[in-house]
């Protein structure tokens, strides 16, 4: 599926690819200062101003690859900030455009507050330095001459994260951002990633643990309807993984806990979110901590399918895939024991199948792990119908008002009513990406585009309940509870 960021995944999976390579071969440390020099063997460059630059950035992706930051700055943060490949883009954010017709009204310096326009010979000029962005000037010029120009990562951001140092160049405030990713594939420079556990999860491999893949509710169609779990379980044991288990198994466990919270919290009248995207979650944590009390101590799906094969095997190493850059931030959180070890994106995990000269094959769709409501769960209003789906078989008969609340901006005006006191809606489903978790920020399809293929993998289910699905697992060996 062609991206509009199309250039910038090739280059950055071909690092990725190039890196998983020598991981697997144990020639990591040896050669990985070779990597740049052959990615951009020169003279001309390939994707950058020069070669020298190219290698730069290369070299910072490749410590992204190994799970470092790309510089020697100090920081837990899973999204980072590829510094030599930002181009410090204009920060002016109203502009004056070629529109101008220099007109006799001068709505636009009659509107301006702070002195910040004035009469050129064939146009207006605003000032930069006097500017305040307020953008009264752009709504009263009669010709939309004035262009409100945004930085593609800022104005992507949520939660107004993204900054811009004294030179230009795009900074992560790392109090605010919650890791959701959605500014790593909207940079044109693609000047932002995420730190990776790629080689992590290749040394475990070659060091003969037992590697299994958990994946995320949210691959059914993403790569076409011919591509099965069956697929994907035949081609991550080529690459060194022992299995692989869906999450939508977890899914079904989380929304059977879950339920039973929600039925307590019902009759206690007290108001609940979820807590199944980490991104939601990490909302919640910086910018709502007074609503922290309100999450659900359920573990999220990834969490319990992670703890689940944990207790069948405590040495395991578990790896989730799927599209999500926040699941990195959730398993690297100390406070929730037994979740996945590693997390890796669509992209990273089919650059280790190219590694090894691995594609995903089609395959019959005779595999099922989890239920429907199960598999739902990475669409928006999955949560909810899956919970209300354990409701009605643990014969709870409650009317429930419940928000589902899809992407970040529904999200954040729902918690701004709960904090206020009044929310209308007994609980909160929060999706902070749109769609649900198939609008990832590392989705391999947009969701629509994947809709028909997924809507009918999904429809050759069987309809066993969640109750069914259960039946053989011994919950009494693991918690569902944060």
């Amino acid at each position: 599926m062609v991206k509009n960021d199309a250039t910038i995944l090739k280059v950055k999976h071909e690092i990725i690819k190039e890196v998983a390579k020598l991981a697997y071969a144990g020639q990591l440390d040896e050669k990985k200062e070779e990597l740049p020099y052959k990615i951009s063997p020169g003279p001309s460059a390939r994707f950058r101003c020069c070669v020298y630059r190219e290698r730069e950035v290369i070299r910072q992706r490749i410590r992204l690859a190994e799970g470092k930051n790309p510089d020697d700055r100090v920081s837990d943060n899973i999204v980072q900030v590829i510094t030599a490949a930002c181009e410090g883009c204009p920060i002016s954010r109203y502009i004056v455009t070629d529109n101008c017709q220099n007109c006799m009204g001068k709505a636009c310096i009659n509107s301006c507050n702070f002195g910040a326009i004035s009469s050129g010979r064939t146009r207006t000029y605003i000032d930069p330095s006097k500017c305040r962005e307020c953008g009264k000037c752009a709504k009263a010029c009669p010709y939309n001459a004035i262009a409100d120009l945004v930085r593609p990562c800022k104005r992507n951001c949520p939660v107004d994260a993204v900054k811009m140092d004294e030179n230009g160049i795009c900074q992560i405030d790392e109090e605010k951002c919650i890791q959701c990713g959605q500014c790593i594939h909207s940079c044109p420079f693609g000047a932002i990633g995420s730190k990776s556990s790629v080689v992590d999860i290749i040394n475990d491999i070659r060091a003969g643990k037992r590697v299994v893949g958990m994946l995320a509710p949210s691959w059914e169609g993403q790569f076409g309807e011919n591509i099965t779990l069956t697929s994907w379980k035949n081609a991550l044991k080529k690459i060194g993984f022992d299995d692989l288990y869906e999450v939508g198994l977890g899914a079904d466990l989380t929304a059977a806990f879950e339920a039973k919270e929600w039925a307590q919290a019902a009759k206690e009248g007290k108001k609940m979110t979820t807590s199944c995207c980490p991104a939601f979650v990490n909302m919640i944590k910086l910018h709502f901590p007074q609503l922290m009390d309100s999450i659900s101590q359920t573990v999220s799906p990834m969490c319990a399918l992670s703890r689940m094969l944990k207790s069948l095997d405590s040495e395991v190493k578990t790896v989730f895939i799927g599209p999500c850059i926040a699941k990195k931030s959730e398993s690297r959180d100390s406070s929730i024991e037994g979740n996945a070890d590693y997390v890796v994106t669509f992209g990273e995990i089919r650059a280790m199948m190219k590694a090894k000269d691995v594609e995903l094959e089609p395959a019959q769709n005779d595999t099922q792990e989890s239920t429907v409501f199960g598999k739902r769960f990475g669409n928006s209003g999955g949560v909810t119908s899956a919970v209300m789906e354990c409701l009605k078989e643990d014969g709870e008969e409650l009317e429930l008002n419940v928000l589902k609340c899809n992407g970040a901006a529904e999200c954040k005006k729902a918690l701004l009513l709960m904090k206020a006191g009044r929310l209308p809606a007994d609980f909160i489903e929060g999706m902070v990406c749109e769609g649900g978790c198939v609008g990832g920020p590392s989705s391999h399809m947009p969701e629509l585009a994947a809709k028909k293929a997924r809507d009918s993998m999904i429809g050759q289910a069987d309809d066993r309940t969640v109750a069914q699905n259960l039946s053989n697992i011994e919950l009494d060996k693991f918690s569902m509870h944060r």
